[in-house]
């Protein structure tokens, strides 16, 4: 047996984890995958752990378990701080330098503010556990506080703004007003619970733009039958410490503004110095090379993937999936001597839960479910796609007490950070605490210098 080649993946997500499976039944490659964290997030589901649905534990798995008794397979939890293509070399921020003979890129993606002022600073974005559990604490703690003081409720206490009418601002958006309306209510008995709002903002005029006309009315319906407030055709101008100001001039007093409002490639796609296209995604050929850098490959959210129409493919978890275990044949094909095949991707349409029991699924030929039927199929494709037999016992458990009774799981304060509100004019969040908000978001690898539908980011 000659010497193993050496295959370095950047990104624990859907894309790294998917092509590092997929490698470890390769015999002559070593496979290193390095992420910030030393557990794989299942993204689509973060909604979930901030609305008390799940527990972290439930969509979070141990990264050393995705290949176990392979010893060809290691995971070293680390922060990237380079990435030299051309040597498809990768240093850390512990000066540690991994030298690759296959580099792949799948760090994933970080939420994208549209230069919005103050909305990295003082909005909560949901692409990281670490935003689901702070999120969670912030909704809370404005229980607590609102129940200790209800004057607090006319400072906006129990205003909560949700930003971004795609799959992300929807999703959280019914779950938060279920949780209000339902768990909140029968705990907080001597607080005016009904005083607690949802409002999702969008610029565009109808919610899942990517979805038919007939889900578009569904899910405003829905949203609107569980109280949730539309503000669509508007946009947000700016995010204050206690305010949102929106396009037609009005502003929302709010402690809590959760930003859905977009993605982009995650910072390695910078610091690779590699061609970057829309939402600074890298660019890459159909069977994920780059040009002029053999054995460089990018996959899943940080490239712009070409459909079989030439238009980049969404950032979905099943499409950064398929792109991670296509990379995996690629690089097992080369190393073969074999010729590498363009991706052709499977597409399991787009799905998307509104409430308890609510949903929408467009398949195949735009083929279309709403109501219990796509929330059946909602609940299918994601404990599928989740990694770990526990975690599927696990979250099907606890949606199951969900749907059936009003008690929730976790509802813990388990975040100071996002605990502590300041009621007067300084900033609601500590700044300080939240600089690094875009690193902590992404969906792998950082670098100094991780929509969610059902299918996910990743």
């Amino acid at each position: 047996m000659g010497e193993q080649r050496r295959v370095v993946i950047v990104g624990g997500g859907f894309a790294g984890v998917a092509c590092a499976r997929k490698l470890a039944s390769a015999k002559d490659l070593r496979v290193t995958l390095i992420d910030r964290n030393n557990y794989h997030q299942f993204q689509p589901l973060l909604y979930h752990v901030a609305t008390c649905q799940l527990s972290a534990s439930d969509i979070a798995y141990p990264m050393r378990r995705i290949v176990i008794g392979n010893d060809r397979f290691d995971v070293k939890r680390a922060n990237v701080t380079a990435i030299d293509p051309e040597r498809k070399t990768v240093s850390t921020e512990t000066g540690e330098v991994h030298q690759a003979d296959y580099l792949v890129l799948a760090a994933g993606s970080r939420p994208y503010y549209f230069k919005t002022p103050g909305a990295d600073i003082h909005a909560f974005p949901l692409y990281s556990l670490d935003d689901a559990q702070r999120l969670r604490s912030r909704i809370l703690a404005l229980f607590e506080e609102a129940d200790r003081d209800p004057e607090l409720i006319e400072s906006g206490a129990l205003e909560f703004v949700v930003v971004g009418g795609g799959p992300t601002g929807v999703e959280v958006a019914g779950a938060l007003a279920e949780m209000i309306h339902t768990t909140l209510a029968s705990e907080y008995r001597d607080l005016a619970v009904a005083h607690a709002r949802v409002t999702l903002v969008d610029h565009g005029h109808s919610l899942l733009p990517a979805f038919s006309d007939k889900a578009h009315e569904y899910s405003a319906r829905i949203l609107q039958r569980d109280g949730v407030r539309l503000r669509l055709g508007t946009g947000v101008t700016a995010v204050g410490p206690g305010h949102v100001e929106l396009s037609d001039g009005s502003t929302i007093k709010t402690r809590c503004v959760i930003w859905g409002g977009g993605l982009q490639a995650a910072e390695v796609a910078t610091a690779a110095g590699l061609p970057s296209g829309r939402g600074g995604r890298i660019d890459v050929n159909p069977d994920f090379t780059i040009n002029d850098l053999p054995g460089v490959y990018v996959a899943g959210d940080i490239a712009n993937i070409p459909g079989s129409d030439g238009s980049a493919l969404p950032q979905l978890g099943s499409v950064a999936q398929q792109s991670g275990a296509w990379t995996a044949k690629n690089i097992i094909a080369d190393a073969a001597g074999k010729q590498a095949k363009p991706f052709h991707y499977l597409d399991k349409g787009f799905m998307a839960m509104i409430g308890r029991g609510a949903a929408v699924a467009e398949v195949g030929n735009h083929h279309e479910l709403q109501g219990k039927i796509a929330f059946a199929a909602w609940l299918g494709v994601h404990a599928a796609l989740m990694s770990g037999f526990r975690n599927r016992i696990d979250a099907f458990v606890d949606w199951g007490w969900d749907y059936f009774g009003s008690g929730r799981g976790p509802q813990m304060l388990d975040r100071g950070d996002a605990a502590r509100i300041d009621w007067g004019d300084e900033a609601v969040i500590d700044p300080a605490e939240l600089a690094a908000v875009g690193a902590r978001s992404t969906n792998g690898a950082s670098t100094d210098g991780t929509a969610p539908t059902a299918a996910g980011t990743g």
